[in-house]
């Protein structure tokens, strides 16, 4: 396929995170470029201020007078369901119509390309990897599934780089398109079981995945990661990072003094003492060791490496503090999975031992909450207090007993609500707060702006 020869893009789902993040991307092209979206948000609101046209009706076979068979390209977000007017049109009549996957494997063939996958801790991790490789005389393309916090945006984008940082996302298998050189794998928690039906499949798309990488590539794994029963197709250069005692590069001696964060590294031939990075928690500092080993082995200066860290702001939904003072502290994260919300907290509260931790929490997905049940109970019974919203459904219709309130009842926490976007702000205004934590991957995000100012007066 060859996007040289499309004048026009079109973007079915566009205010996704990683579609936006394309979309951005073939406008700086010079294309012309638009799309649905079924909700008006803030990213779609930053894409029409940068000239890209966003409506949010299905036009259906309407949409088909605007563009031309010839020179449109049309993609999509598995998120969409296949009914959809618009996408349906398209197909019928003969449209060039992919996935977003596609497209951006399509991309990353132009390019030297670093790919970073996992169930969790990929975007943060691209971000760190991204801004180490901006910072030097090379610089790099980058497509990031957040906000990155230095760049305000999920797309950096350099004329004349050669290299381009990824996410390997392995939801629809959508990281089967890429064709990494550099890949570094973060994590692989059993997730995504409504598309993958049990973790030995999941386990069998990660191997997959890994023999994508080219031949005589680098492979950066977390040491804690099973990859044994792993059948490699391709010579790699393996190298282990994390907590454990043997990983290459270990993460050793964490510390916070005078608000920062700081690390050692005991490496594969030296010690690097007194890293400051940006973020604190130790999973986000095992992603930057990941991160630290790959750059050292691409002959990166050790000091353009801390510079990179030291000035590295972060995610937007990822360990965000939306509010630092003595009496309150707001922060806002992605977490949607047990895993991830257990080590957010854990972080947490190693930042504020003493202090009353209050979480809002919006469960994402009605399988995945059935699938993690117990694990979602008990990782939520690491707060002090918790208001729980209804499941946010996405893609999925409801399943018979899986609710909320189902949830509510297995967390082993004496102060516990069941709440909603709407009463969330006058249940927080009653409480007493100290750090409030407001995470989950649906809609939550727009209870945080209100929840924030609550506390701004």
């Amino acid at each position: 396929m060859n996007f040289s020869q499309i004048n026009n893009v079109y973007f079915i789902g566009i205010g996704g995170i990683g579609m936006s993040a394309l979309a951005r991307y073939f406008y700086s092209q010079g294309k012309t470029v638009s799309g649905y979206d079924k909700t008006q948000t803030i990213l779609t609101r930053s894409l029409e201020a940068e000239g890209i046209d966003v409506h949010y009706e299905d036009r259906g076979m309407d949409v088909l007078d605007e563009y031309s068979i010839k020179d449109t390209l049309v993609v999509y977000t598995p998120a969409v369901p296949e009914e959809l007017g618009e996408l349906k049109a398209f197909k019928e009549h003969g449209f060039d119509v992919i996935k977003r996957a596609k497209a951006l494997g399509v991309i990353s063939r132009e390019f030297e390309t670093f790919a970073v996958a996992g169930t969790h801790g990929k975007t943060t991790t691209s971000t760190i990897l991204a801004h180490v490789l901006n910072s030097t005389p090379e610089k790099c393309n980058a497509f990031i599934g957040g906000i990155a916090a230095n760049y305000e945006s999920n797309c950096i984008i350099n004329p004349g780089a050669d290299r381009i940082v990824v996410e390997a996302d392995e939801f629809d298998r959508s990281f089967l398109h890429l064709k990494p050189d550099y890949t570094i794998l973060t994590s692989m928690d059993s997730d995504h079981l409504d598309i993958y039906g049990d973790s030995s499949s999941l386990r069998k798309s990660f191997n997959e995945f890994i023999n994508l990488t080219k031949h005589g590539g680098t492979l950066m794994v977390n040491a804690d990661v099973d990859i044994s029963d792993f059948e490699f197709s391709t010579e790699l250069r393996l190298i282990t990072y994390g907590i454990a005692n043997h990983a290459d590069y270990r993460l050793h001696a964490m510390k916070y003094e005078d608000g920062k964060f700081f690390f050692d590294i005991l490496g594969m031939s030296e010690i690097y003492r007194n890293v400051e990075f940006g973020l604190p928690g130790q999973h986000n500092a095992e992603n930057a060791v990941a991160v630290f080993g790959l750059c050292i082995q691409l002959g990166i200066p050790e000091q353009t490496i801390r510079e990179a860290f030291a000035s590295f702001k972060g995610v937007r939904r990822r360990f965000d503090f939306r509010l630092r003072r003595d009496d309150i502290t707001i922060i806002d994260d992605y977490a949607h999975h047990p895993s991830e919300i257990e080590a957010f907290l854990r972080s947490v509260r190693k930042l504020y031992p003493n202090r009353k931790i209050t979480v809002v929490f919006q469960p994402h997905l009605y399988s995945r909450t059935r699938d993690f049940l117990e694990g979602f109970a008990e990782s939520l019974a690491l707060a002090d207090e918790l208001y729980l919203l209804p499941i946010y459904p996405a893609r999925e219709a409801p399943i018979d007993g899986i609710n909320s309130e189902v949830l509510l009842d297995m967390v082993n926490l004496d102060d516990k609500h069941l709440s909603s976007k709407e009463e969330i702000v006058s249940h927080i205004k009653n409480a007493e707060n100290e750090v409030i934590c407001v995470i989950g991957a649906g809609d939550i995000d727009t209870t945080v702006e209100p929840i924030t100012n609550l506390f701004m007066t």
